[in-house]
């Protein structure tokens, strides 16, 4: 197979329209909290590759405030949640909160730096940013986050004779991102066609990858809700998936330094915190 996209099903549709008002959006919050956005992109199944037609806009971001507000005694609030809008869901972590999950090898912070949909995205000092997500990164944390979630969603959510078609996502996802781990360093992909096609075999795993491309097919034009009987194949290989990661957890490797992390957020603050008060300066 010659690309991701005959492998297995993906789409990332995004509207121009709602592209427009997502750019707007953050704009309307630098101003509104004197923040400035550093990255933003579609999280959820937008991001993931699956989405229905009537999935949310789940748009995430990470922000930087200026210096005065790093410099007091009392810890403040450190996230920035607008208020749902129709299908736009829209909120972010200021960078030192996001560093600090950084440092803890927070899956959800990386699956965002990984996104294929990335709506701001600071020349300076994102590249940065992934480079420290790869050098900090805990390949037992990341295992251990996805191989519980899998776990998890699959009790929850798959034990039933008839299920939700996304269920069955959210317990694959976090399967192969397992896997991906326990195979090779690094950070998984976020996007669901790109872990299926570096984690299964396209011979041997024809069968299973056939009748994911199938689910994918009928969950991308149903809604969210909808729900079918059980996928033999794709439980059968869920099972035993789990079983092997009960059995064998993933062994640890040595991490990186990470004084980098301090460096970092030292030298991005004064940077923004010096175009700031430039601008005002220029502007009276």
């Amino acid at each position: 197979m010659s690309t991701e996209e005959e492998f297995l099903r993906s789409a990332h549709p995004i509207e121009p329209a709602m592209r427009a008002q997502i750019m707007e959006a953050l704009r309307d919050i630098e101003a509104k909290h004197d923040v400035s956005v550093l990255f933003a992109c579609e999280s959820g199944s937008r991001g993931w590759g699956f989405a229905s037609p009537d999935s949310d806009y789940d748009v995430r971001f990470i922000y930087v405030n200026r210096l005065p507000w790093y410099l007091t005694v009392a810890p403040r609030r450190d996230v920035i949640e607008v208020p749902i809008s129709g299908d736009l869901d829209i909120n972010g972590w200021d960078l030192r909160k996001a560093l600090g999950l950084m440092r803890e090898s927070n899956p959800t912070l990386l699956e965002w730096l990984r996104s294929p949909v990335v709506y701001r995205d600071d020349a300076t000092a994102m590249p940065r940013f992934r480079e420290l997500s790869e050098a900090v990164f805990s390949n037992a944390r990341g295992w251990h986050h996805y191989s519980s979630m899998a776990k998890k969603n699959f009790r929850e959510h798959l034990q039933a004779d008839e299920v939700r078609y996304k269920k069955y996502l959210y317990v694959l996802r976090p399967l192969l991102a397992a896997r991906w781990i326990r195979s090779q360093p690094g950070v998984p992909p976020m996007r669901f066609a790109d872990l299926a096609q570096r984690t299964l075999d396209p011979v041997r795993d024809a069968a299973l990858i056939g009748e994911i491309n199938a689910l994918l097919e009928v969950k991308m034009r149903a809604g969210e809700a909808a729900t079918s009987p059980r996928w033999p194949g794709i439980h059968a290989f869920i099972e035993s998936e789990l079983a092997a990661n009960a059995a064998q957890p993933v062994t640890p490797l040595p991490q990186s330094e990470q004084a980098g992390l301090d460096a970092f957020l030292y030298e991005t603050v004064l940077r923004f915190e010096a175009k700031k008060s430039e601008k005002e300066a220029v502007h009276g």
